[in-house]
C-alpha cells in the first residue's frame, strides 16, 4: 500500500484532515487508546499516523472531531494496513448521518478531493507519423532494438527509484507534521489551568502512557534517576503543556517526548471537564 503511486483506486472522494484522534483497540479484554493524527478521510474510511501498533484485520474504535462546530465522529473501523506510524481505517460501522455530517463537513470548509487522475503521456514527446522514418519494408537498423530495450529499463529503474525516495520521503513529511501539529494544536488552545491536582489523583485518570526511550549518550555517561515535571493537562485529557523541574537536559527532553503522548480521563469539577496543572514523575535506571 505504501508504495503506490498510480491512479486512486478509491470510488469516493477523499478530503485532507489534519486533527487529533483516538483509536481504542481491545486486546486482553483490556481496551487501550492509542492517540494519533488523522491524515486524510472519506465516506468510507481514514488514513491517520498512529503512536502505537495496530494489526491488519484488528476491529477497533475511531473517535475525531472534525472541526470545533461538529459533534465528535465515533464509529468502528477495520485496520486494512500498517506501514510504520501509518495506518488505513475502513469504517464498518458508519451511519448515514454520519456520512452526512463527513460531506458537509468537506462542503462547509470549501476541501478539495486529494484524489487525482495520473495522465499517461508519449514517453517520445514526437508525433506518431514521425517516429519511424524508414522507407516501408526496409528492416530495422541492427542493434535499434536493443537500445530502445536498455533504454525502457533504465526508465524502469528510475522509476521504482523514485517511487521509493517518494515513499519514504511522504512517511518522513508525515510524521514531521503530525509531531509539528501537535505542538501547533497545543499552543493555538488557550486553555489556562483551573485548578492543582495532586500527582496520586491524575495517577489514577492515567489511561495511556508511553515509556521514554533511554537516550544512548545518557546509558554511555550513566546518567539515571527521577525527571518530575510540570504538565498541564486539557480537558480533552490530553497534555497541553510541560516543564521539567530537574535533572540533566537529555534525560528531560527524553521525558517530554514520551509525555506528550500521554493520555488521562479529563478531570472535572462540578461534572464539567476542565484544564489542570499536576507533577508527574519518570524514572530513568539501568
Amino acid at each position: 500500500m505504501s508504495g503506490w503511486i498510480g491512479p486512486s483506486r478509491r470510488r469516493l472522494p477523499r478530503y485532507k484532515l489534519n486533527v487529533p484522534l483516538d483509536v481504542t483497540v481491545l486486546r486482553s479484554g483490556i481496551p487501550d487508546s492509542v492517540p494519533g493524527r488523522s491524515m486524510n478521510v472519506c465516506e468510507r474510511g481514514m488514513g491517520a499516523v498512529i503512536a502505537g501498533e495496530l494489526l491488519p484485520g484488528e476491529s477497533v474504535g475511531v473517535e475525531v472531531r472534525l472541526s470545533p462546530t461538529l459533534e465528535t465522529l465515533r464509529t468502528r473501523a477495520m485496520v486494512r494496513y500498517q506501514d510504520q506510524l501509518r495506518c488505513g481505517l475502513e469504517f464498518v460501522a458508519l451511519s448515514s448521518e454520519q456520512r452526512s455530517v463527513i460531506r458537509d463537513w468537506a462542503k462547509e470548509a470549501g476541501m478539495e478531493s486529494g484524489t487525482r487522475a495520473v495522465k499517461t503521456e508519449d514517453v517520445s514527446g514526437a508525433p506518431k507519423e514521425t517516429r519511424d522514418r524508414r522507407p516501408p519494408g526496409e528492416p530495422p537498423l541492427p542493434g535499434r532494438g536493443r537500445k530502445a530495450n536498455r533504454g525502457w529499463w533504465w526508465l524502469v529503474a528510475l522509476a521504482v527509484i523514485a517511487a521509493a525516495a517518494f515513499s519514504w520521503w511522504r512517511w518522513s513529511h508525515a510524521w514531521k507534521e503530525l509531531e509539528s501539529g501537535l505542538k501547533n494544536s497545543g499552543a493555538a488552545v488557550v486553555e489556562k489551568p483551573q485548578a492543582q491536582v495532586a500527582a496520586e489523583v491524575m495517577q489514577k485518570l492515567l489511561v495511556h502512557r508511553v515509556e521514554p526511550t533511554y537516550p544512548p549518550e545518557a546509558r554511555k555517561d550513566n546518567l539515571q534517576g527521577i525527571i518530575a515535571l510540570d504538565i498541564v493537562v486539557g480537558r480533552d485529557g490530553s497534555v497541553l503543556n510541560m516543564r521539567p523541574l530537574n535533572g540533566p537536559d537529555v534525560l528531560a527532553h527524553a521525558a517530554m517526548d514520551a509525555l506528550q503522548w500521554w493520555k488521562f480521563e479529563p478531570y472535572r469539577v462540578n461534572g464539567e471537564p476542565v484544564a489542570v496543572e499536576t507533577t508527574v514523575a519518570v524514572e530513568f535506571k539501568r
